[in-house]
This record gives C-alpha cells, sequence and structure tokens, in this order.
C-alpha cells in the first residue's frame, strides 16, 4: 500500500472516530476473556468501556455497521486478541437460543479508533 493511500486511510478512520465521540458514543476494547460455556448466550467475550473502566461479560459484537475499510482482513483476529478500540454504543437485543428467547448484550460497532493499549488488554484471554 503507498505511503499516500495509508494516510488517506489513516485519516478517514480518524475522521469516522472523531465523528462517533461527538455523537456520543464510547470507545470499547473487544476481546475473548477466556472463559467458556456450555449453552448460549456464551460469556467468553467481554468488552471494556473505556469511558467507565466498566468490564461489560457476555457481550457479542455487531460489525455490520463498520465502513467497508475498517473491515481488515485479520478483523477477526484483531478483535479476539482485544488489539484495536472500537467506537460504539451496548445494546439490548433478544436473540433466540436452542428455542429460548435470551436477552443479549451486543456491541454494536461504528467504526475503528486506534489501536489498545496494553493496559485496556488487561481482560483479554491473550494479552
Amino acid at each position: 500500500m503507498s505511503i499516500a493511500r495509508l494516510s488517506l486511510l489513516a485519516a478517514s478512520l480518524c475522521a469516522t472516530a472523531l465523528q462517533a465521540l461527538a455523537d456520543g458514543q464510547d470507545g470499547y476494547v473487544f476481546c475473548d476473556n477466556g472463559l467458556r460455556c456450555i449453552a448460549a448466550p456464551c460469556p467468553s467475550n467481554s468488552a471494556l468501556e473505556l469511558a467507565t473502566g466498566e468490564i461489560i461479560r457476555g457481550v457479542v459484537i455487531d460489525i455490520d455497521g463498520l465502513p467497508q475499510e475498517d473491515k481488515a482482513l485479520d478483523l477477526q483476529d484483531k478483535l479476539y486478541a482485544g488489539t484495536i478500540v472500537i467506537a460504539g454504543s451496548i445494546e439490548t437485543r433478544t436473540q433466540t437460543f436452542n428455542g429460548k428467547r435470551q436477552i443479549v448484550r451486543t456491541l454494536v460497532a461504528t467504526c475503528i479508533e486506534r489501536a489498545a493499549r496494553a493496559s485496556e488488554r488487561r481482560h483479554c484471554s491473550s494479552r
């Protein structure tokens, strides 16, 4: 990738992240927390809300709203490891698992803000 294209991509990501913050969305570090389950919904993912320091366990992520340029080939690896900060909001949604309706907290991602710091990844299993 050329330097000019990389600079344009970085500027685009920054503008998107700034707009998300202006819209009142928070930053989250979403990752695998090392817990495993035997029934859905699973508590194996968590999200650290950077504004409050709260760790939200058992959250799922909805990446459908991410801009195409944020959907990198290794996005799933970055989410698993918690190496990126995601702008978005937490919503409560209802999903059906094995015929039972469950309430699931969902991080609705709107853009990638930046790389996560090591201190922001402490709740992740891959740190």
